[in-house]
């Protein structure tokens, strides 16, 4: 049976989908860092999965880990730290990877590396799982909706805490630079750009933001001109020390906090069209989205080469998760 691997296991996420790849049947492999050992050899007592440990600052360790393996999702963050190392090793031993990253520098690799990726058969899908399945989804659904999309603007709603790991991304991740798409290229806004969106309870104010969607989206799509926002509730960014928040939300705050982005097209002639994603909590699509992508990369869903979710899968994905809903607007 082909196997999985699960970098990062014994983090919130990652804990989350080994349990949903466990559930589905498939062959875990968990695997992470030394200092990680008894949280991993804990969790894969209760999956009946095995364990390996290797650091990422070690090529030869990587690839010896990966022996065996058919596919490997990294769960692991700040990616920024994990991507880069556990592409270049995958392409090197011939897995597919997959993760679930949020974070720009993730996909600028990936696309640094699709030509090596191709000439070596490997499937490169970052954004297996989280905003980037759920907003291709989204903006894929809307854009079949439009006659010539010149435009698109998204927005997404984070509301409920946010995990030690992600709060350990985030402050490693300060973009100093707020982007956006005009013509095809990144180019710099002015943060400050402020305007309203409505997530299906009235309208929202919402700041521009820098998210991967800027190049995923592009690539799914080709329209040239893409912004990306975010509104935050109240309490959803902690303050104080990283090692004081709690490991993550619980499945109580999950429930309380679903997950709603949603999209404008705007066409050549000025016309646009809205829609809405109501989602379960961002960090329960996740684990969900993650495990159900390698389970069929695994089936062999494949396509060689750097890849988007919702461009390998179509753009239906994110609603095959759970409770997802997308919902036109009018």
């Amino acid at each position: 049976m082909k196997k999985l691997m699960i970098y990062g296991a014994a983090g919130y996420t990652g804990g989350m989908a080994a349990e949903h790849a466990a559930s589905a049947g498939l062959d875990l492999v968990l695997a992470g860092r030394a200092r990680d050992k008894d949280a991993l050899e804990a969790l894969a007592g209760c999956l009946g999965a095995n364990v390996r440990l290797f650091s990422l600052d070690d090529p030869d360790a990587i690839g010896k880990g990966l022996e065996g393996v058919a596919v490997l999702l990294n769960t692991a963050g700040p990616f920024m730290n994990t991507a880069g190392p556990l592409m270049s090793a995958a392409i090197r031993a011939g897995v597919h990877y997959l993760d679930f990253s949020a974070e720009l520098s993730t996909y600028q690799e990936a696309l640094a590396l699709d030509a090596q990726a191709r000439a070596a058969g490997v499937m490169l899908l970052p954004g297996s799982g989280g905003s980037v399945a759920m907003l291709g989804s989204l903006v894929g659904h809307t854009v079949a909706r439009a006659r010539n999309p010149q435009k698109i603007s998204i927005a997404l709603h984070v509301s409920g805490s946010i995990s030690r790991g992600s709060a350990a991304s985030a402050s490693q991740n300060v973009v100093t630079e707020t982007l956006q798409l005009v013509d095809g290229k990144l180019v710099e806004r002015s943060p400050e750009e402020i305007r309203d969106f409505d997530f299906g309870q009235g309208p929202q104010p919402a700041f521009p933001v820098t998210l991967p969607d800027l190049v995923t989206i592009h690539q799914a799509t080709g329209v040239p001109d893409i912004e990306t926002f975010v509104h935050v509730s109240a309490g959803a960014f902690p303050t104080g020390d990283i090692k004081d928040i709690p490991v993550g939300p619980s499945t109580e705050e999950r429930t309380a906090n679903r997950y709603y982005a949603t999209a404008e097209v705007t066409d050549v002639d000025g016309t646009a069209v809205r829609s809405i994603l109501n989602a379960v909590n961002g960090y329960t699509f996740t684990s969900m989205a993650a495990a159900e992508a390698a389970r069929r990369v695994l089936a062999g869903e494949v396509r060689t080469g750097y890849q988007t979710p919702a461009g390998l899968f179509g753009h239906g994905f994110a609603e095959t998760i759970a409770d997802t809903q997308i919902i036109d607007a009018h």
